[in-house]
Formats: C-alpha cells, sequence, structure tokens
C-alpha cells in the first residue's frame, strides 16, 4: 500500500465513523471549498490544501513521499524523537520500517488542533444542549488551547523523521471518532443501567484489560458504582477537553453519566458541583481501541505489519 492510499483510507474511515455522520462532514468540505474559492491569490498561497479533502486538521502526513510503498509500521499513542529513533535502529538492524504512525499529532497538525474541535458542539447539541451555550462554551475554550499551543515547538519531531528520511504520519480524530461511535453504540446496545455496569462493558475489550492489568483501567471518578447511568454522554473526540463550564449545561440536558478518556483538575471540581457521573474510560487505552478500529477498516484493503510502541497495543478484531 502507498503511503498516499494509506492516508486516504485513514481520513475514509475517520469520515466513515464520524458521530455526527457522513452527510455532515461532506456539508463541511463543501463549505471549505467554497472559503478557498473566495480567497485572494495572496491568501491562497498559505492555504493547506488538505482542508477540501480531510475535514480533520490533526490527521496529516508530516513527511515522507506519496508513493513510499507501506508494509511495516511503527504505531505509537506520541511519537517523538526517540520514537523516530527507534525506527532508525530498527531500520539498521534490518528490521525495516516504512512508517511511522502517531495518534496524537505532532508538526502543522498539531498547530492546527483547535480546527477539529467543533465537532465538541456539534456532538453537544447532539444530546440536547442548545448550540448557542455549546458554541459559546467552546469558542471560549478553542481561544485558550490556541494560546498554549502558540508557543510549542511543534516541528521539532518532524524535523528529526525529515533528517533521517523516515515517513511520519499522524492520526488523531480519525481514530478518536472510531472510539467514539464504538462506545455509543456499545452503551446504546447494552442500556448499563449502573455505573459498574459502565465498567463491566468496558472491561470487555482488550484493550481496558491490558490498561487494567497495568492499573491503568477504567475507573469511577466521580459518582459511586451502584449510582444509575441514566443517558450516557461518550466524550473522546473533538482533539481535546472542552469547556470547563458545560457539566451543568450537560446535566440540564439530562445527560447523567459522562465517560471520556481524561479529566484536568480543573475539568473535574467543575464536573464535581455539576453533580455528573464521571467514569474514566482510560487515555492510552481508549487510544488504542481507536487506533485499533481504524487499522482493522485499513486492513480490509491490505494486510499490513505493525510494531507496538509508545503505549499503543495491537488487539485485531
Amino acid at each position: 500500500m502507498k503511503l498516499k492510499q494509506f492516508y486516504t483510507e485513514i481520513v475514509r474511515i475517520g469520515i466513515e465513523n464520524d458521530p455526527r455522520g457522513k452527510e455532515y462532514v461532506v456539508k463541511i468540505l463543501e463549505e471549505q471549498k467554497k472559503k478557498y474559492e473566495e480567497l485572494s491569490e495572496k491568501e491562497k498561497k498559505y492555504f493547506d490544501y488538505e482542508q477540501l479533502n480531510n475535514p480533520y486538521a490533526d490527521t496529516r502526513i508530516l513527511w515522507g513521499k506519496d508513493d513510499t510503498e507501506v508494509k511495516r509500521i511503527l504505531v505509537g499513542i506520541d511519537i517523538e524523537g526517540s520514537e523516530i529513533l527507534l525506527a532508525d535502529r530498527l531500520n539498521s538492524s534490518g528490521k525495516k520500517i516504512d512508517l511511522v504512525l502517531a495518534h496524537h499529532p505532532e508538526g502543522g497538525a498539531l498547530a492546527n488542533l483547535t480546527q477539529v474541535m467543533p465537532v465538541q458542539a456539534d456532538l453537544l447539541y447532539s444530546v440536547g444542549v442548545p448550540p448557542s451555550v455549546a458554541e459559546s462554551l467552546l469558542a471560549e475554550r478553542m481561544k485558550e488551547v490556541e494560546r498554549r499551543l502558540l508557543p510549542v515547538n511543534h516541528m521539532r519531531n518532524v524535523d528529526i523523521a525529515k533528517a533521517l528520511d523516515i515517513p511520519f504520519m499522524c492520526a488523531h480524530t480519525a481514530s478518536d471518532n472510531c472510539v467514539t461511535k464504538f462506545l455509543t453504540q456499545v452503551f446504546q446496545e447494552k442500556k448499563p443501567q449502573k455505573l459498574q455496569d459502565i465498567l463491566d462493558i468496558l472491561l470487555e475489550f482488550p484493550e481496558y484489560q491490558f490498561a487494567a492489568k497495568h492499573n491503568a483501567g477504567p475507573r469511577i471518578l466521580i459518582g459511586d458504582k451502584n449510582n444509575k447511568a441514566g443517558k450516557i454522554y461518550v466524550d473522546m473526540t473533538g482533539g481535546t477537553e472542552g469547556s470547563k463550564d458545560i457539566f451543568d449545561k450537560m446535566i440540564n440536558a439530562g445527560v447523567s453519566t459522562l465517560v471520556c478518556m481524561h479529566l484536568s483538575e480543573e475539568h473535574y471540581k467543575k464536573a464535581q458541583s455539576a453533580h455528573i457521573n464521571v467514569i474514566i474510560a482510560g487515555h492510552i487505552a481508549s487510544d488504542s481501541l481507536g487506533l485499533n478500529l481504524l487499522l482493522d477498516e485499513v486492513e480490509k484493503k491490505e494486510k499490513l505489519e505493525f510494531v507496538e510502541c509508545s503505549g499503543f497495543r495491537r488487539f485485531p478484531r
């Protein structure tokens, strides 16, 4: 499989699993094309043309030629200099690595992380939070994240891959869409009654079993195992954590339990005061699940070989 084909498949699968629906995403791409046509020639010079076909700014080929043949991939949740050097070491020892695949974004994909955050507002609207409220709170959070990313040396690890000529790409929201849709459907089908039931369901999957064996399994952060689960909201896509002021709005919309990857201390205190149940499924385990679901779909086209690193564990379905 060529690198460009692999990347195109990742984007396609991300769109197919977008919890907002494929038709909605197609409309976003159409709007993006109209915006591009309205740009001046000077503005077009700096336009990221991938936006015309890929709605996820945090999913990109960071380095490498489109026609590179990809058979063996080093896959990790976080890929930094050490992992790229690992790929180079494996290459030197005869264990050829054709591509390094990160989950979390690097390079320009990291710098543009805020562009995928509107997904959060759309999903909150789908569970009953008024769009004006969701968009207003998210807009403030996006500015906060943008300010945090401004001083980041985001090309550092891409430069290492470039210097060693090791193809490098990341698949963030495309992967997170897969785990969000998957778990949402699982909970809808199994209808857990209590928080303990949610934990039991999560532990049916090997990613969470592996995490539990290494002391990082799913756990109840806010609430009691015997609390009623009520309406469940799976929050695992949209780039990063949303607004810390959204939890009382979720309660007002009827959401009783939040299942997420992680929660900052500030978000935790706000969620606690809103009296919403919170289950932390596990950050790395959930990212691994998303990547595994994504790679399963890619392998329907062509079998590939994966080398695990940086927290990722391959569990094919």
